[in-house]
């Protein structure tokens, strides 16, 4: 299935936190949009991988994703090896993006860090024709993506590029509250976390409010670009 935009991210809700409105912005467009999680968010303290897979199920119907996917990666631990590059290029290769979305470059979780170098080696070395991988049994075209973009999560990062997401952003936090055993204080365990407090999500609405200011808009999301963005029109971005 080639599809247009495929967001990564390295645990079940953190493409709905970073580029949930821009996601369903563009399935609203028309565009197919795929997720892959890189782990199944097993070393949470709330949850378990089992509830995290029904909630990502939960928001990706939100979403209305055309596929998403687990690589089952371990959490926490999870290297930049040659094993765990050559699974992302597979699923690279496999979606064919125009658009590839990953975990910004550094954040106060780790892995969010190590996520984005991944991806964004995997996405150069999935264009190399000499790399060889198969997917159920056929050999694989070599397949790099147009464009890549990092969403801003926890630590501020300036943008390059801001996303409206004013039309969206009720969606957006539908599909990031399908997380419950994450969101809600009062489900899972009972374990307050970092995430599970309202403070969390306040701050999560306070960062699209601050974006879409910036922009002349109510809500927005902010990206990270790697590199030069071209136009060819002055007046098709709004000041």
């Amino acid at each position: 299935m080639k599809v247009d935009i495929l967001a990564v991210g390295v645990h079940p809700d953190d493409v709905e936190l970073g580029c949930g409105g821009a996601i369903i912005a563009s399935v609203k467009e028309g565009k197919k949009v795929a997720v892959i999680d890189l782990t199944r968010g097993e070393l949470g303290s709330r949850g378990t991988p089992e509830t995290r897979e029904q909630e990502a199920e939960a928001a990706s119907k939100i979403m209305q994703l055309a596929a998403r996917e687990n690589l089952a990666m371990a959490d926490g631990f999870f290297q930049i090896t040659q094993e765990n590059t050559l699974k992302v290029i597979r699923v690279i290769r496999k979606y064919r993006p125009e658009v590839l979305i990953c975990n910004a470059p550094h954040d106060r979780h780790p892995d969010h860090g190590r996520s984005s170098q991944l991806v964004k080696e995997a996405a150069f070395l999935s264009g190399l024709i000499r790399i060889e991988t198969e997917e159920n049994g056929e050999k694989q075209a070599a397949w790099r993506p147009k464009h890549l973009y990092h969403y801003i999560q926890d630590d501020y990062i300036e943008p390059d590029f801001i996303f409206d997401i004013t039309n969206t952003f009720n969606q957006r936090q539908e599909a990031i509250l399908s997380y419950t055993t994450q969101f809600n204080v009062v489900a899972g365990d009972g374990v307050q976390t970092y995430i599970s407090k309202p403070q969390f999500i306040q701050g999560v609405e306070a960062r699209a409010r601050l974006f879409g200011k910036r922009i002349g808009a109510e809500f927005g999301e902010g990206y990270i670009k790697t590199r030069a963005l071209g136009i060819s029109s002055f007046d098709r971005f709004t000041l």
